[in-house]
């Protein structure tokens, strides 16, 4: 493996004790690392704000990994790697303090000036914290810098462009890395390559084949203890204006030049620059928003949003949105792309259904059992997969055409889950690959296209919530949206991918 392939680097990690770190970071850390990814030549500061000794810290770092891997392999040598520096994110000197470590663990280490500043903490915190790292000179390094920043980047497009200017006075575009776990996902990275490396999709992946694409993210659970967040944020900031519009990006956009960040990205932006502007007036023609109430999830009864910890009980917050885009180019003119994401549903799942177009004769037509579309499954989450649905024969003397169902699973053929998104994630910040992270252009696009809906919905007082029950997939208001087209939901619970 080459140098490039194992990139050294000093990892310095504001908000070293959150949930992120521990659940997430150290475990993906520690994966890198037993599989060589990362060599002896890397080092961890965690930064926060609770006092701890490096000892501590240390011990903090294998508990994470005992707990969420269950593996202690070599842990004592990888925790030794780890430092800790208790910080005070707005005191000058805690900075000053920190490059004297820094560059104590440089020369330790032999990490060539390699910084990686990872903010897993508070948005309101991202632009004092980059201001401060450049005026005591933390930036000044002979190495690369990197700022590697969690969602959510902004509340909307005027605060995530003054987040954005804050930022850029201390790391340049190209060094800014946002993520968007979902982009490190197996499945949604295999998006481009089912696309642009098979012959039978390609020619096929326009409005002459393709009736419409449906992209659903559902969850089982609640808000749990992130009410107070989940008040000023919502599904729509919190999932569509992020999540659900990369995937629609990944799904829509032309084939690159070449395989480059640059690239990809120059055709993502296309894909958002082309979405069809909704005025204010037109918000309830092409999007709906629920509320969970009361119901029963995994055979358990569980309480309405309204009644969880810290969440107004006349609360106006969605917990649900169900969406249509239009996509004005030539590719995609008149195909819809629907998509769905909510709380408290009837399953964890995140699949993608592209339909493609009934044949112009049906040579086969029988009333009593028509014939089923030609259906695309990219599975995401929580199998991760591909399923082609076909009409084919029933054996026999019988003219019955039945569907059948090819299945790829990932987890059959390699026989373990694939890679944790912030493992790759991770490791490609390292190397400076920035393909799988959102450059400023989506995220600025992706805000101007949200903040319309978020106008009409805060000022306007959802008088139906709470509208659809706790188990359920969502309200029926998000059903009539499809049919006003003549469309349904496909049921994303019964596709289940059928492993060996």
């Amino acid at each position: 493996m080459s140098n490039k392939q194992r990139p050294s680097a000093l990892i310095m990690l504001f908000g070293a004790t959150g949930d992120l770190a521990k659940r997430k970071l150290y475990p993906s850390l520690y994966r890198l690392y037993k599989k060589g990814r990362i060599t002896e030549r890397f080092a961890v500061v965690g930064v926060a704000r609770r006092p701890l000794t490096n000892e501590e810290f240390q011990k903090h770092v294998k508990d994470s990994i005992l707990t969420h891997i269950g593996e202690n392999t070599e842990i004592d040598q990888f925790a030794s790697h780890f430092y800790y520096h208790s910080h005070d994110v707005t005191n000058t000197q805690s900075y000053r303090d920190l490059k004297t470590l820094a560059e104590q663990l440089d020369e330790k280490y032999s990490l060539e000036g390699n910084r990686l500043f990872y903010l897993a903490m508070a948005p309101e915190f991202f632009g004092t914290i980059a201001e401060h790292l450049k005026s005591e000179g933390l930036t000044d390094t002979r190495g690369y810098k990197r700022l590697v920043i969690e969602k959510p980047f902004g509340h909307n497009f005027e605060s995530a462009q003054k987040l954005n200017d804050r930022i850029r006075t201390a790391f340049a575009e190209d060094e800014i890395y946002r993520i968007d776990h979902y982009l490190g996902k197996e499945m949604v990275q295999n998006i481009e390559v089912i696309r642009f490396a098979n012959a039978i999709f390609e020619p096929l992946w326009n409005n002459r084949y393709i009736s419409n694409i449906q992209v659903t993210s559902s969850e089982t659970l609640g808000v749990e203890e992130r009410g107070r967040y989940y008040e000023t944020s919502g599904a729509l900031r919190d999932m569509v204006q992020n999540h659900m519009l990369q995937m629609v990006a990944l799904l829509a956009m032309e084939p690159p030049i070449r395989l480059t960040t640059e690239e990809i990205r120059s055709e993502k932006v296309r894909v958002l620059r082309s979405l069809r502007a909704m005025s204010k007036e037109e918000v309830n023609e092409y999007f709906v928003r629920g509320q969970y109430g009361a119901g029963e999830v995994n055979g358990e009864d569980v309480v309405g949003y309204r009644n969880e910890l810290n969440v107004d009980p006349e609360s106006n917050t969605e917990t649900y949105v169900a969406g249509k885009l239009m996509i004005d180019n030539f590719r995609w003119a008149g195909v819809p792309f629907y998509i769905r994401t909510g709380k408290r549903m009837a399953a964890k799942s995140t699949k993608i259904v592209v339909q493609f177009k009934d044949i112009p004769m049906n040579l086969y037509y029988n009333p009593a059992e028509p014939l089923q579309p030609n259906l695309l499954i990219i599975h995401i989450q929580p199998e991760e997969g591909i399923t082609l649905h076909l009409n084919a024969k029933k054996s026999g003397k019988s003219s019955t055409i039945i569907p059948v169902r090819l299945n790829f699973a990932n987890k059959s053929v390699d026989r373990m889950n694939t890679p944790e998104a912030y493992e790759k994630l991770l490791y490609d910040s390292m190397r400076g690959d920035a393909t799988n992270f959102t450059h400023w252009d989506e995220v600025a696009l992706s805000w101007k296209f949200v903040d319309v809906i978020s106008d009409v919905w805060e000022n306007t007082k959802e008088k139906s919530f709470p509208n659809y029950p706790a188990g359920s997939m969502g309200p029926k208001c998000a059903d009539e949206l499809l049919q006003k087209d003549g469309n349904f939901w496909w049921d994303v619970e019964k596709f289940v991918i059928e492993t060996c």
